[in-house]
């Protein structure tokens, strides 16, 4: 299989800004077909750090276009980018999100029917949005998603990214794993899906079957899958194999 990373994406329909910053776009995909669509946000991972952007999400994206689903792969400010950390990549997505909110009928897709998904850190901030109520969401499909922070921090996962993301630990900025964890902002009351490889060297299941547990007894609709021989990066690769249970996922939420 070629590298996920090196392989050609088909570009976008449409590169939008929904703020000033140079990192603070969208790539949107519309399907060819009839709408108004169902759609898809994604949010990409990397350790919420400069170094990863939104490139490798576009074969997810041209997948699910195809099917019929429009998609808006968002950019926002990470660390190591102007503003970017606590607090303004928080703020991107949630700016991203409603700027997409209020022009979707611009776009012919249809606002009772959108769900976010991320992958990885995208994760993270999929489940976070969701707990924000900024937009209207049929629900949540995280990707191998770092859902418990302070749990990630505790096992130094991408070499303390969690706490370059928040400006430090819990003893220095307990507020902000509070407020920035999806685990800690239970119950989200909005469907959860969450798909895990059980050989996932970089988020390990551990987290994924944390934050199921939470969330029922939480009393939220959330189901996990975790997927035998997978690792990290199967779930957004619209040729592995495992990309059918991510799309089953997301249009059992959708459709």
């Amino acid at each position: 299989m070629q590298d996920l990373f090196s392989r050609a994406v088909i570009d976008a329909d449409q590169r939008v800004q929904y703020g000033a910053d140079p990192n603070q776009f969208g790539e949107l995909r519309l399907p060819r077909s009839q709408g108004p669509f169902p759609a898809v946000v994604v949010i990409h991972g990397g350790f919420w750090r400069a170094s990863t952007d939104l490139r490798h999400m576009g074969h997810m994206c041209v997948a699910l276009v195809v099917d019929g689903i429009a998609t808006f792969n968002v950019e926002y400010r990470r660390v190591g980018n102007a503003g970017g950390g606590w607090p303004g990549t928080l703020d991107d997505i949630r700016a991203a999100a409603k700027f997409l909110g209020a022009r979707a009928p611009r776009y012919n897709i249809d606002p009772k029917r959108i769900v976010v998904v991320g992958h990885s850190a995208g994760g993270q901030l999929a489940l976070w949005l969701a707990a924000e109520k900024a937009l209207p969401l049929r629900g949540v499909v995280s990707l191998a998603g770092i859902a418990d922070l302070r749990r990630a921090h505790e096992l130094k996962l991408g070499n303390g990214a969690v706490a370059e993301f928040l400006g430090g630990g819990p003893d220095k900025v307990e507020a902000r794993f509070k407020q920035a964890s999806p685990l800690e902002r239970l119950p989200l009351k909005s469907p959860v899906r969450l798909v895990h490889g059980i050989d996932d060297k970089v988020v390990p299941l551990e987290i994924a079957k944390r934050y199921e547990a939470a969330a029922r007894a939480a009393r939220d609709d959330a189901r996990l899958t975790p997927l035998p021989g997978t690792g990290h990066f199967e779930l957004i690769d619209p040729l592995a194999a495992q990309f059918r249970m991510v799309n089953a996922a997301i249009r059992g939420l959708l459709l």
